[in-house]
């Protein structure tokens, strides 16, 4: 056999809750008891810094960078079209004007219109580089962040249940959706503006230096308090758009859970709570924003003081410099158009700025994510196939212990569950039933020991090689929208209409295809709500059967289901666990009595093993389950009959 070799799991939130495990066999409906799960947190904050950052994630969307150079190009000549004007009206004004003062002829028209014909070329090759530019860069960011938005889903995915339970889901999913969304949005709009107006400002001063270097120094003497400032604001501007995006996820994450949990919120005449819960997280992302758009519009009007101030000192200096001879009417009026070319990409560099900061806590977010540790790692090919058919699945010195629990919810666990043999699972709740079952199935991984299939460790296996061997079907049988055809393929996609029908048939529930308005094509509604508890499990064992997995594992679902459904639910567990090495988690233990073996779990320990027979004469954990339970059966068929009576 082999050694196992155990990876820690990553360092991030921790849970104080109870690790407990679902389910008590004396007819509790739950499979999850809430304190199994570790509260919702998320991800860790980065402090890294935004050069950092921006490296970092330039790194991350090879297909922008290598698109930066050609954009760089379009910008520098969009910019330099720009400056053609200046230059014309420059020529205009000291040459074509004034032309008369040599030659005798008031105007030199050929000048002037030499000068037209340049300013229509450049506005023309401005125009046309400004459209490559905006195509190119739309391409290019929409495809990187395509690229981003799939990565980061996948790795989401990627992560171990456990660690997906210590998330906020709103949180996660705001990360693939307005995270990458603001990126998008800064990339297209401020991150262009930010290029060209950078190559503007440079193409400017040199051409302003060229016509007066004392004008020149004006105009940056104006700029140097808003740089001083502005770089004061931005360091507030940061943590407070990081705290937007925060909140951004704390919203959804609220909204979303009181929309899935709307009919418990109604049950329960919640309304009132719900809506205040709502309301607050609404005032905290209102008072988030308002902090970081003040301080975004004191950076603008900053910008516009300055902006103003410097137009002033340049009319101010340069009518002072004319009157000394040392500038020309042309040349003063060209340096105020220069003036206005400098300013606008300043004023636009600033509120660019402050979108970038937003897009830079965005931009973390996102990283945070791709940055986590897959804490199931698998090769890409298994160490060794595995046979055909039902499989044995051992435990060898296993242990789990949730982040910061106080005790393990498992600790040294030794079985062999033989190929092809019917388990049941029973204990008492917080015993480590569902914990057991989730690291058969590898949602997440021991802290010690190993699981093995046939011999072969869970973690030396391939991820698609796992996945077709072994199938789980969870207590609430969750559906995705969609038709209960849609749900079947998920396991399938191959699959005709007339194989999905048959699936059905093989598990002899024909008869409840027939009852559904449109058959297979009836739709389930979200999360399958469609449909009863006991239906959505009809269809969950269907859509497992048709995965072929040689090893099963049942979280059992007929403790509150009508008769009907009960027998259906019966009569297609019969079937589809013929043949296979089935593990259930029993909530009435009528399902222990047919097991095979059953595994007796108490206190985080594999407590006994045996068959029904045996465990019922033996004093143990059993023993007393299987009386509680006889005598709760005992009370509910004299209250029936006492009804029946009275009736």
């Amino acid at each position: 056999m082999s050694t196992p070799v155990r990876t820690p799991h990553p360092a991030g939130p921790t849970s104080s809750a109870n690790p407990t495990d679902s389910a008590n066999p004396t007819g509790s409906t739950s499979s999850t008891d809430p304190t199994e799960s570790a509260p919702s947190h998320d991800l860790a904050p980065s402090t890294e810094g935004a050069m950092a950052t921006l490296r970092r994630g330039m790194r991350e969307v090879p297909v922008f960078r290598r698109a930066l150079p050609g954009i760089a190009v379009l910008g520098f000549i969009a910019t330099a079209g720009r400056l053609v004007v200046p230059l014309a009206i420059q020529q205009t004004l000291d040459r074509g004007l004034h032309a008369g003062s040599d030659s005798g002829d008031p105007v030199d028209t050929t000048l002037i219109r030499l000068m037209v014909l340049a300013c229509a070329i450049a506005v023309t090759v401005t125009a046309t580089s400004a459209y490559f530019l905006n195509r190119r860069l739309f391409t290019a960011t929409e495809t990187a962040l395509h690229e981003m938005r799939v990565r980061t889903f996948a790795r989401l995915h990627a992560l171990s249940m456990l660690h997906q339970q210590a998330q906020r889901r709103g949180s996660m999913v705001s990360r693939v959706t307005s995270d990458v969304d603001q990126l998008s949005i800064f990339m297209q709009w401020a991150g262009s503006l930010l290029l060209v107006s950078s190559a503007q400002v440079v193409v400017a001063t040199m051409l302003m230096l060229v016509f007066s270097w004392q004008l020149t120094l004006v105009v940056y003497l104006c700029f140097i308090p808003l740089i001083l400032i502005g770089r004061r604001l931005q360091r507030s501007l940061a943590p407070a758009y990081a705290a937007v995006r925060a909140r951004v996820g704390e919203l959804l994450a609220a909204i979303a859970e009181t929309v899935v949990g709307a009919s418990t919120v109604r049950s329960y005449g919640a309304g009132g709570r719900s809506r205040r819960r709502i309301d607050a997280a609404v005032e905290k992302q209102y008072r988030s924003q308002l902090t970081a758009q003040r301080l975004t519009v004191l950076v603008f009007t900053s910008g516009e003081l300055v902006a103003a101030l410097a137009n002033a000192s340049v009319v101010v200096v340069g009518v002072l410099l004319g009157v000394g001879g040392h500038l020309t009417s042309g040349e003063l009026v060209a340096f105020l158009f220069l003036v206005t070319l400098f300013v606008q990409p300043v004023q636009v560099a600033t509120e660019g700025l402050t979108e970038a900061q937003n897009a830079l806590a965005s931009f973390r977010r996102v990283l945070e994510v791709l940055d986590q540790p897959i804490d199931l790692p698998a090769p890409a090919e298994s160490v060794r196939p595995l046979p055909a058919g039902a499989l044995s699945v051992g435990a060898r010195g296993l242990a789990f212990a949730y982040p910061g629990a106080s005790a393990p919810a498992l600790s040294g666990v030794d079985v062999l569950i033989p190929a092809g043999a019917q388990v049941a699972i029973v204990g008492e709740t917080g015993s480590g039933k569902t914990t057991f079952a989730k690291l058969v199935t590898r949602l997440m991984d021991p802290t010690d020991g190993v699981i093995e299939l046939d011999g072969v460790a869970l973690p030396d296996l391939s991820a698609p090689d796992l996945r077709a061997r072994i199938g789980m079907v969870p207590q609430d049988g969750f559906l995705f929208e969609g038709t209960v055809a849609d749900n079947i393929r998920f396991a399938r996609p191959s699959l005709s209409d007339e194989e999905v029908v048959a699936a059905f048939v093989d598990l002899g529930l024909a008869d409840w295809i027939g009852t559904l308005p449109e058959g297979i094509d009836t739709p389930v509604g979200q999360r399958g709500e469609s449909l009863s508890v006991g239906e959505r499990q009809l269809v969950s064992l269907v859509r497992v059967s048709v995965s072929g997995p040689d090893v099963l594992v049942l979280d059992e679902a007929t403790s509150a289901v009508d008769p009907a459904t009960e027998k259906r639910l019966h009569r297609a567990l019969e079937r589809i666990t013929a043949g296979r090495t089935t593990i259930t988690i029993a909530h009435r233990l009528s399902s222990a009595q047919a097991a095979d073996l059953v595994l007796v779990f108490d206190a985080g320990r594999l407590a006994q093993v045996g068959t029904h027979r045996d465990l019922a004469r033996t004093e143990g954990p059993y023993a007393r389950l299987f009386a509680s339970w006889m005598s709760q059966n005992a009370r509910t068929e004299d209250a029936v009959g006492h009804t029946a009576a009275l009736g």
